[in-house]
């Protein structure tokens, strides 16, 4: 079943879909309850994840935005996007004359701030003077996403290392056995999470002297990985009332960031 709209430039093209359709198929595309088409669902999911706009302001050319809604809850739940992307990794890797599964990691993370929907959730950054969610990730080392988790701003990075390396070698089958991380993972704790996690943590140190930003090695990609999501609105704030729901639009957008 093909739209018959004139097309948007967020709309999926034919080699894209050729390789998502397998992913998102939940049912038979042609199942009774089906009313409308399974790549018009998923062309309105990606308008919403690049312009920003609140799901019940869909154009009305799109199917109704529940519907949109429902289903792309569905995908979610399946965890389809998380699957997608780590196969997405994969390929580029190989692409690249590297190994499907990385043996070494970047962690590090963004502050994002809260709004009134995110706020009873939402904490305090002191070093970013900025009150919201906090974005955990773990790239490889081309910068594709590898785990991610969302906190209050408040919480440390070192805090969190243990569930980030639980997760990255979750998706990577255990072949981690470094992590790059930059000064906020010092100390006893977190190297000792990443221990007990099979890896280890190199701390890239800033140089004393510096003028302006500077590339820190290894660690610039997981900076561009954080560059390639702010392009995209839906992140500029933190607009979901759960965190599950944040981590959600993270994780459709860095699938599209990789596609």
């Amino acid at each position: 079943m093909e739209p018959k709209r004139r097309s948007y430039p967020s709309d999926v093209t034919d080699d894209e879909w050729e390789f998502c359709a397998p992913y998102l198929a939940l049912m038979r595309e042609d199942a009774p309850q089906r009313e409308y088409p399974l790549r018009e669902l998923f062309n309105a999911m990606r308008y919403v994840v690049r312009t920003g706009c609140q799901w019940r302001y869909l154009p009305h050319d799109f199917p109704p935005w529940s519907t949109v809604y429902q289903q792309a809850r569905r995908w979610w739940n399946a965890r389809c996007f998380e699957t997608m992307a780590h196969d997405l990794r994969a390929i580029v890797r190989v692409l690249a004359s590297r190994e499907p599964s990385p043996s070494a990691a970047v962690f590090d993370s963004r502050t994002v701030s809260s709004t009134p929907e995110s706020g009873a959730r939402a904490g305090y950054d002191g070093y970013k003077r900025r009150k919201g969610s906090k974005i955990h990730i773990a790239v490889d080392t081309l910068g594709h996403l590898l785990a991610l988790r969302v906190t209050p701003a408040n919480e440390q990075d070192r805090a969190q290392v243990g569930e980030l390396a639980k997760a990255t070698q979750e998706a990577t089958g255990e072949s981690v056995r470094l992590a790059f991380v930059d000064q906020g993972y010092t100390g006893e704790a977190p190297a000792k999470a990443a221990e007990q996690n099979g890896m280890r943590l190199d701390v890239v140190k800033l140089s004393e002297i510096k003028r302006g930003f500077v590339l820190l090695p290894r660690r610039w990609v997981v900076e561009r990985s954080f560059g390639w999501l702010s392009r995209f609105r839906r992140l500029a704030r933190d607009y979901e009332r759960l965190a599950r729901s944040f981590e959600g639009s993270d994780r459709r957008m860095m699938y599209k960031t990789n596609a």
